[in-house]
C-alpha cells in the first residue's frame, strides 16, 4: 500500500515539475502511475482481506496528534474496490487524453484526488479522516470544473463543492460527539467509548446525512446529475464508481465499527431502508426520463446507491433483532453490489466517453446506429447494461440476489411497521430491477441500434486500443464477478468476522463450491455456471431448430408501412420510447410537456409540429432551490448590516452581549 500511495504521490511530482516532458510522455507518465497504484491497490487489498489487520503511526500531522493509518478488512475491501477501476480508468485515459492540451492541470488534480480516496480508506483518527476527504472534495471540483469555460460547468462545481463541505461539516460533527465520548481523534479510542443511546443516535444521523450527501442519497442529491455529465469521462467513471463508494465506506466504519453493532437502534434501519428504496426508485425513475447520455447515467448511480443502502439496511435491522447471520448476509449483499457497482458504471461512464470522443454530442437525440460504426464499444456498453439490469450471469444479478434473500428469509421483527417495512423494501428493489431493465434497453436501442440522427454521428468512428482496452478489463471482471461469485464471497468474509463476529464461510459452499447458498441452503441456492450452460444450451437449441441444416435465411429490404424509404424519424427516440412510463408515474415526474402544432393554411394540414418537454427534479425544485434562496437573501441583509457603519457593529455587539448573560448567567 506504500508503493501504490508512492505511485499517486509520483504521477503528482511528475505534473508539477513534468514541464519538460513533452505531452505524450506526460500523458503516459500520469496513465502509467495511476495504473501501477491501481494494481498495488488490488494486491494490497486482496492481502489484508487474507490477514489480520495491520496499523501504523506516521511522523505526520499536528504536533500533538500523529497521522494513524490501519488496514483492517473493511479497508482492505474498499482498496480493492479502488484499484479494480482505477487500473482500467487509467488504461483507457491514455487514449482519452490523446489531444488533451490541458495535461498539467488532469495530472496535478487527477492523482490528488485518488490520493485523498486512499486516504479516507486508511485513515484511523479523525483528523487524518477529514484531511483526506477534503482533499478529496477540492481537488474533485477541480476535476468537474475541468473544462471551466462553460457556464454550467462553473455553476455544477459550486453547487458540487458546497454541497461536499455541507457533507464535510455533518460528517465532523459526528466525529465530534465521538470524540466527546472517547477523549481522543484515535478510532481506538471512539471505538471503546461508552456512548448513551440519544447521543449514539445524534452521531448516528450526522453522519448518515454527511456520507448520505456525499453518496447522492436521495435527497440531498442535488449536486449528482449536474456535476457528473460536466467532468471529463475518466473522471465521472472514478467519481461515480469510486468516490461515491469511499462515502459507502466512510457510513459503514462509522456506524458498524466506530459507534458499534451494541447501539443499533431498530428505527436506524428503518431510516436507512427507507432511504435506499426511495433513492432506488427514484434515480431509475428520473434516469428514464433523461437524453442527455451521462447524466442518464448520473441518475443511475442514486438508484445503485439505494441498492447498496437496502442491503445495509436490512443489515442494521436484523443485527439489532438479534439475527446475526442473516445481518452477515445484508452486509455483504450491499458490499457486493458496491464492486459491482463500481465496476459496471465505470464502464459505462468509459462507454460514454468513446461515444461523445467519436461523435462530439452526449444528446441521445442525435445518436443512433452507432454499433455499425463503434462494434467493440457498443459490446462493452452491452455487458455493462445487462450487468447493471441484474441479469444472469452478469455481476449485478448476484448482489441483488443475495439482496432479496436477505429480505425473504427475514423473519417477523415484531411491530407491524417493522413487518411491512422489509416486503416493501423488496418490492421497491424488484420495480428499481424492472425500470432499470426498461431504461438500458432505451439506451442501449437509442444510441447504438437504428439509423443515425445526426451527421456527426453518422461519422463516428471506433476509438483506438487504449481505450478499448480500458472498457474490456471491467467488462470481464463483470462476467467473472457474476459466474465465480462462489470464490470472491467466501474472501468478504472477513468484514462480517471484524464487524459483526459471525461468518458465513461455511454457509457459502453447503451445496459444493458451483452453488452460492445464503443462511438457510434448503431455502434457495444460485449456481451461475449452470445458469449460463442452460441459456446457451437453450439459445443454442432455438438455432438449431429455427435454422436446420441445408436452408438459407432470406434476406429482404426493411420496410415500414409499405414504403422502403427508412429515416431517422421513423424510429423511437429517448423521449418517446419512456412516454409510456411517463404517463404511468405522471404524479411523480410532474412533467412539463407542450405541444406546439403550425398550420400554413387549413387547420387540417399540419406544417410542423414541436414538442416540449422538461421533467424538473422535485428535490431540487422544493429542498435545494428554497434553501438556496434562503441565504441568499439572508446573505443579503447580513450585507446591508455590514454597510451600516460602526453604529450597526456596537450594537450587534451589545445584543449579543446580552443574550449570552441571559443565557449563561
Amino acid at each position: 500500500m506504500i508503493l501504490a500511495l508512492g505511485a499517486c504521490i509520483a504521477a503528482l511530482l511528475a505534473a508539477v515539475g513534468g514541464g519538460f516532458l513533452r505531452g505524450s510522455l506526460q500523458r503516459t507518465a500520469l496513465c502509467l502511475l495511476l495504473g501501477v497504484s491501481g494494481l498495488l491497490a488490488i494486491v494490497a487489498g486482496m492481502a489484508g482481506l487474507l490477514e489480520n489487520p495491520a496499523t501504523l503511526t506516521l511522523p505526520l500531522g499536528l504536533p500533538w496528534l500523529p497521522m494513524h493509518v490501519r488496514i483492517d478488512a473493511l479497508a482492505s475491501f474498499f482498496l480493492l474496490v479502488i484499484g479494480a477501476l482505477l487500473t482500467p480508468v487509467a488504461v483507457y485515459s491514455q487514449g482519452y487524453l490523446r489531444h488533451e492540451r490541458r495535461l498539467a492541470a488532469m495530472g496535478v488534480f487527477l492523482p490528488l484526488f485518488v490520493l485523498g480516496m486512499f486516504g479516507v480508506v486508511l485513515a484511523d483518527d479523525a483528523f487524518s479522516f477529514m484531511l483526506f476527504w477534503e482533499l478529496m472534495s477540492v481537488s474533485s471540483y477541480f476535476l468537474v470544473t475541468f473544462e471551466h469555460e462553460q457556464p454550467e460547468n462553473r455553476k455544477a462545481g459550486f453547487i458540487y463543492l458546497l454541497m461536499a463541505h455541507l457533507a464535510g461539516l455533518l460528517i465532523l460533527g459526528s466525529f465530534a460527539v465521538l470524540y466527546a465520548a472517547g477523549g481522543s481523534f484515535e478510532f481506538v479510542s471512539m471505538r471503546n467509548a461508552e456512548l448513551t443511546p440519544f447521543w449514539a443516535s445524534v452521531a448516528f444521523l450526522l453522519a448518515a446525512l454527511g456520507f448520505g450527501t456525499k453518496a447522492g442519497v436521495a435527497p440531498m442529491h442535488g449536486w449528482l446529475p449536474d456535476a457528473h455529465p460536466v467532468a471529463p469521462s475518466n473522471v465521472s467513471a472514478l467519481m461515480s464508481g469510486i468516490m461515491l463508494k469511499v462515502a459507502i465506506f466512510g457510513f459503514v466504519r462509522l456506524a458498524w465499527d466506530l459507534i458499534g453493532t451494541a447501539n443499533f437502534q431498530w428505527w436506524w434501519g428503518v431510516l436507512v431502508l427507507a432511504a435506499g428504496s426511495s433513492s432506488a426508485v427514484f434515480g431509475v425513475l428520473f434516469a428514464l426520463q433523461q437524453h442527455d447520455l451521462k447524466r442518464l447515467l448520473a441518475y443511475h448511480s442514486i438508484e445503485n446507491v439505494g441498492i447498496i443502502l437496502i442491503g445495509l439496511g436490512l443489515s442494521m435491522l436484523l443485527a439489532h433483532f438479534g439475527h446475526p447471520l442473516l445481518a452477515a448476509l445484508g452486509l455483504i449483499a450491499g458490499l457486493y453490489h458496491t464492486i459491482n457497482h463500481a465496476l459496471f458504471k465505470g464502464l459505462l461512464f468509459m462507454g460514454a466517453g468513446a461515444v461523445l470522443h467519436a461523435s462530439g454530442t452526449r444528446d441521445m437525440e442525435s445518436m443512433g446506429g452507432l454499433i455499425h460504426r463503434m462494434p467493440a464499444t457498443s459490446l462493452f456498453f452491452l455487458v455493462a447494461s445487462i450487468s447493471i439490469s441484474a441479469l444472469p450471469p452478469f455481476n449485478g444479478f448476484v448482489s441483488e440476489w443475495l439482496t432479496f434473500q436477505t429480505a425473504l428469509m427475514a423473519p417477523q421483527l415484531g411491530a407491524a411497521l417493522l413487518t411491512a417495512i422489509v416486503p416493501f423494501s423488496a418490492a421497491m428493489l424488484a420495480l428499481a430491477g424492472a425500470l432499470a431493465a426498461a431504461c438500458f434497453v432505451k439506451v442501449f436501442g437509442v444510441v447504438f441500434l437504428g439509423h443515425a440522427r445526426s451527421e456527426a454521428v453518422a461519422g463516428a468512428r471506433e476509438v483506438d486500443g487504449w481505450m478499448k482496452l480500458g472498457m474490456a478489463i471491467p467488462a470481464l471482471c463483470c462476467l467473472l464477478l457474476g459466474l465465480l461469485p462462489v470464490l470472491f464471497v467466501p474472501l468478504m468474509d472477513a468484514i462480517p468476522r471484524a464487524l459483526l463476529d459471525v461468518s458465513l464461510a461455511g454457509h457459502v459452499h453447503a451445496h459444493g463450491w458451483l452453488w452460492l447458498s445464503p443462511v438457510d441452503v434448503s431455502r434457495a441456492s444460485y449456481s451461475a455456471p449452470v445458469a449460463l450452460a442452460g441459456m446457451l444450451a437453450i439459445g443454442g437449441l432455438a438455432f438449431w431448430w429455427l435454422h436446420p441444416k441445408g436452408t438459407t435465411v432470406r434476406r429482404g429490404p426493411i420496410w415500414s408501412c409499405g414504403t422502403p424509404n427508412l429515416n431517422a424519424r421513423m424510429q423511437y427516440n429517448a423521449t418517446s420510447f419512456s412516454q409510456p412510463l411517463r404517463r404511468i408515474f405522471g404524479g411523480v415526474l410532474q412533467p412539463d410537456e407542450h405541444v406546439h402544432m403550425e398550420y400554413p393554411a387549413h387547420k387540417l394540414l399540419t406544417k410542423k409540429v414541436r414538442h416540449v418537454l422538461h421533467v424538473a427534479d422535485p428535490a431540487v425544485r422544493h429542498l435545494h432551490r428554497p434553501i438556496g434562496d434562503f441565504v441568499l437573501n439572508l446573505a443579503r441583509i447580513v450585507q446591508q448590516e455590514h454597510q451600516r457603519g460602526i453604529h450597526a457593529y456596537l450594537a450587534w455587539t451589545f445584543a449579543t452581549v446580552l443574550l449570552l448573560l441571559a443565557v449563561f448567567a
